[in-house]
């Protein structure tokens, strides 16, 4: 005897297709430029085109902020299919201003030393840690609105001190570029979000 097919479990099963097909056309809205916040509603926020201009700073630390910008760029250019265009032609812009750029010591090493018969201990430091904090704005140029902004973003990373003062430079310049790559990351993913 053949096993009946009982009509509510067909039902079921065309409800649970039906589910399938809405969800797959969610995922393709939020593929195609719009993001669902928490309660379910698109943002609707498309960005088609975006400047990235040179990174400013208030520090008296002056020369580092090319490097900031080109690793923000290169971020944008590595992972977005969004033109990365001049200020005067592009959709929406992205400025930056580093707001705190300072050094603290990390580690010290002892040090002896003989003067005038007697022995004197000094501490020496022997790593440093470099501290950067950076306010981001992302503008829809054509309306000014402010698509999202963040004060204080910050990162820090460790570096050596030599007894060279060019290398330690140099391991200083290492550490800006990590800290720089640290927070391309998030300004990338937090401008990916709106869309």
């Amino acid at each position: 005897m053949g096993a009946m097919i009982n009509p509510l479990n067909r039902q079921i099963f065309h409800f649970t297709f039906k589910e399938a097909i809405l969800l797959l056309a969610l995922c393709l809205c939020m593929g195609c430029g719009y993001h669902f916040s928490a309660n379910g509603k698109s943002m609707g926020i498309r960005i088609e085109s975006i400047a990235i201009p040179m990174i400013e700073s208030t520090s008296s630390n002056t020369g580092f902020e090319s490097d900031f910008t080109r690793i923000i760029r290169e971020e944008f250019i590595s992972h977005a299919k969004v033109p990365l265009l001049p200020s005067e032609k592009a959709q929406s812009v992205l400025t930056g201003l580093i707001s705190d750029i300072r050094t603290e010591a990390l580690t010290y090493n002892l040090r002896q030393r003989n003067f005038e018969g007697d022995l004197i201990t000094d501490e020496v430091t022997s790593s440093r840690r470099l501290k950067i904090k950076l306010n981001m704005k992302l503008t829809d140029r054509i309306t000014g609105k402010i698509i999202w902004h963040e004060e204080d973003m910050e990162e820090k990373a460790g570096f050596r001190v030599e007894e060279d003062p060019l290398a330690t430079r140099y391991n200083q310049r290492q550490a800006l570029q990590k800290i720089a790559r640290q927070l391309a990351k998030k300004i990338y993913l937090k401008t990916m979000e709106r869309f």
